[in-house]
């Protein structure tokens, strides 16, 4: 069994790199270049009809057939159930995953995602506004990331699809003008995280 990943150097790959290394998934990486509109090409679109890396085609899916699947949080939760890892069982112990996994989809990826994008605007007419909007929200959810953090080693307790995630995110804090020692619980969680030698693994294999 093979999970092929297509994907680019980007937080939302690098999720799924950390993800399919810290559950010691067999993979291929097929990069898709998407400053040159390969995500665009018919092929790709075949598994990841809304154009964005990354997407993944399991060739032994469920009844052993192959199934493709798009969208970083539904891959994640579609390798935690596949391995019975990084995702609880028990319902109370995975709302808080989910939770989490979804603040990251919803909120701490868009956001940051805007940060980036205004960065690149060179009138700084145009690009005053927004960056001020999108960077204050940037660091809003900073905070709630780090009082949640507080006492807490992993966001859920227990390292999880959630905590892969939202290190993709945090792994361009300094693009996101964030310094995590202005978060501390933010800090030491990142670093925690970052010293696990399968998320390490997971974010020097190449994607570019």
């Amino acid at each position: 069994m093979t999970i092929e990943f297509y994907t680019w150097n980007t937080p939302n790959g690098r999720k799924i790199s950390v993800a399919l290394e810290e559950m010691g998934l067999p993979y291929n990486v097929h990069t898709v270049n998407i400053g040159k509109d390969e995500q665009f090409k018919p092929e790709f679109l075949a598994i990841s009809p809304n154009n964005r890396i990354p997407a993944i085609v399991d060739t032994e899916g469920p009844g052993g057939q192959p199934i493709s699947v798009f969208e970083s949080g539904a891959i994640l939760i579609y390798l935690a159930e596949k391995t019975g890892r990084f995702m609880p069982a028990d319902l109370r112990r995975k709302v808080p995953v989910l939770e989490w996994l979804m603040w990251q989809m919803g909120g701490f990826g868009p956001m940051p995602g805007q940060v980036h994008h205004f960065l690149g605007v060179s009138d700084p007419v145009d690009q005053r506004y927004g960056l001020e909007r999108y960077s204050k929200e940037t660091r809003r959810l900073y905070g709630v990331l780090d009082r949640r953090l507080a006492g807490r080693d992993y966001v859920a307790d227990e390292c999880s699809i959630a905590d892969f995630a939202i290190l993709g995110w945090a792994w361009r804090h300094e693009r996101h003008k964030v310094d995590l020692a202005e978060f501390p619980n933010v800090k030491a969680w990142y670093e925690r995280c970052m010293a696990r030698p399968a998320t390490k693994k997971g974010f020097e294999v190449a994607l570019s």
